[in-house]
């Protein structure tokens, strides 16, 4: 009997180009180790597996290294923000 697999997807965006990796994990694989498995580090070197944050389907993860991934899971790695939200109100607000 072969080991159980499951299907999974790592997505990442930049404003410029979007990329969804589906990637086959061993059942039991973490979040962070189907990331490194994607392979999407090599399309996007800017990616900081140890910094940036991760979710499922645009529900943060606090601790990739130990969530694990189920048939049909599309990790998502979102992109540190340039700005604080609450800086940018108040930039568009000082404006007008």
């Amino acid at each position: 009997m072969g080991v159980n697999k499951v299907k999974v997807e790592v997505a990442y965006a930049t404003p410029e180009e979007q990329k969804i990796i589906v990637v086959d994990v061993v059942v039991g694989t973490s979040m962070y180790d189907a990331v490194v498995q994607s392979g999407i580090t090599n399309t996007f070197p800017q990616i900081n597996l140890d910094t940036d944050k991760m979710g499922i389907f645009g529900k943060a993860v606090k601790k990739p290294k130990e969530h694990q991934m189920v048939e049909g899971d599309r990790v998502e790695i979102y992109r540190p923000l340039i700005i604080d939200p609450k800086q940018a109100r108040l930039n568009r607000a000082a404006k007008k």
